[in-house]
């Protein structure tokens, strides 16, 4: 009932929120005669601020419309190149027109499905764009997906990873970041035991709990702290009409996001405090950059319920990666299997979600990649944010794994193939 009494709290809160809108276009009109004074001041930032921390925050816009290259201002229209029940693969498709046709690398970013879209990539995007064929995995709110389309788990999960690899071809890079470190895994050994044409190229892991019993972090600590059967009967619920995926179990994306507040809420109150200061100051520039976080922090996604509790299970209960018991459609899948495919793992010094040491541990679950394809990586003062966005990621970061990527591209390409031997005729 947490659901539906979500829904009808947000649906009592209409009549407010309409006076609320009301009484600030009210003040912002030309004609009202009321000067320009701290009380109207007061009470316009009141209204802004119950506005926005009572509506439903909708799946942001991508807002990348170009990128340079080699100096050039290049247009970039997202094309979604294949679509899905549970995630179109989307392209960041850069203007032929204006840079010609480029041979870079192509690069898969397996965005988590873990309660934010996938524009919480945006600032991974941006910074990859200007060198390289960049694809993104778009998943789906589960809220919107009818019952009908049938379940999704973590098997699922690692089918999608594979399906887009297929797609898009060989010599695929494929990044995952955060939550999908253990199925882009997953989805490697898979392909690599099954000889596909198409396995990864590389695999760089960012931030993800590929082990989480090393430097336990509280959301780690939490994770085995209750058995499934709380996770079944606690979190997760029935999507209410009218949504389009009305009756379907889910994790919804309320309750995620008031984990996620409850694990730094001092901040989150300062921050609203200085924002409704800065309204009343009328400082524009620092309202729009509050607006601009929190617009994309604040929207989330429901996940299947399938999907969430297979993931507690197997990272957090389990830890079935580590452990060699992992397994994809009733079989362990053999994680000696990933030999060809090149490894790299980035973590944040000060990582409160995957401390550090559990993407690392990754090379320790793929025994078989050679020495000189491997790579580690810890970047000094950042969390878990700052591994994929913002400064470090672009300054720092971001050098690396491209130039990992052009490393192992150069390596795939020079490798000395074996003479074939003739063969005498009958």
């Amino acid at each position: 009932m947490k659901y539906q009494t979500y829904e009808f709290a947000r649906s009592a809160l209409m009549p407010l929120r309409m006076q609320s809108k009301w009484m600030r276009q009210m003040l912002d009109t030309p004609f009202n005669p009321w000067p320009e004074n701290y009380s109207k001041k007061w009470i316009r930032a009141s209204s802004t601020m119950f506005e926005n921390m009572t509506r439903r925050y909708g799946k942001p816009e991508w807002e990348i419309d170009s990128t340079t290259i080699e100096g050039l201002e290049v247009p970039i229209t997202p094309v979604v190149a294949m679509n899905r029940t549970w995630c179109d693969l989307l392209h960041f498709d850069r203007d032929e027109k204006t840079c010609g046709k480029r041979d870079d690398p192509k690069v898969l970013l397996v965005a988590p499905m873990s309660g934010h879209y996938a524009t919480l990539l945006r600032g991974t995007v941006k910074a990859m764009l200007p060198d390289h064929c960049l694809y993104i995995t778009d998943w789906r709110d589960a809220r919107e997906v009818p019952v009908a389309e049938g379940e999704f788990n973590l098997d699922d999960f690692v089918t999608e990873i594979i399906e887009c690899v297929r797609f898009i071809g060989k010599d695929v890079h494929v990044i995952a970041v955060c939550q999908p470190a253990v199925a882009a895994v997953a989805a490697t050994a898979v392909m690599a035991a099954m000889d596909d044409d198409c396995t990864p190229a590389s695999l760089t892991l960012m931030g993800g709990p590929l082990d989480t019993r090393r430097s336990p972090t509280a959301v780690n600590d939490f994770a085995k702290s209750k058995p499934l059967s709380w996770f079944k009967r606690t979190v997760v619920q029935s999507v209410p009409w009218p949504n389009a995926g009305c009756m379907r179990q889910v994790y919804p994306g309320f309750i995620q996001l008031s984990g996620f507040m409850h694990m730094n809420l001092e901040r989150h109150i300062e921050a609203h405090k200085t924002v409704f200061n800065d309204l009343v100051k009328g400082d524009c520039d620092s309202v729009d950059q509050h607006n601009r976080f929190y617009d994309e922090y604040l929207a989330v996604m429901d996940l299947p319920a399938e999907f969430y509790l297979d993931t507690v299970e197997k990272v957090f209960l389990d830890h079935a990666l580590p452990n060699g018991t992992y397994t994809y459609k009733g079989e362990v899948i053999d994680l000696n299997a990933i030999k060809d495919t090149a490894l790299m793992t980035v973590e944040g010094e000060n990582d409160d979600i995957c401390g550090l040491g559990q993407t690392e541990a990754a090379h320790d679950i793929c025994p078989n990649v050679p020495d000189e394809k491997r790579w580690h990586y810890v970047q000094p003062g950042v969390g878990h944010y700052g591994v994929f966005n913002g400064t470090r990621w672009r300054t720092e970061i971001q050098p690396r794994i491209r130039e990992m990527i052009r490393t192992v591209r150069h390596q795939r390409k020079t490798a000395v193939k074996k003479p074939v031997k003739a063969v005498n005729a009958a």
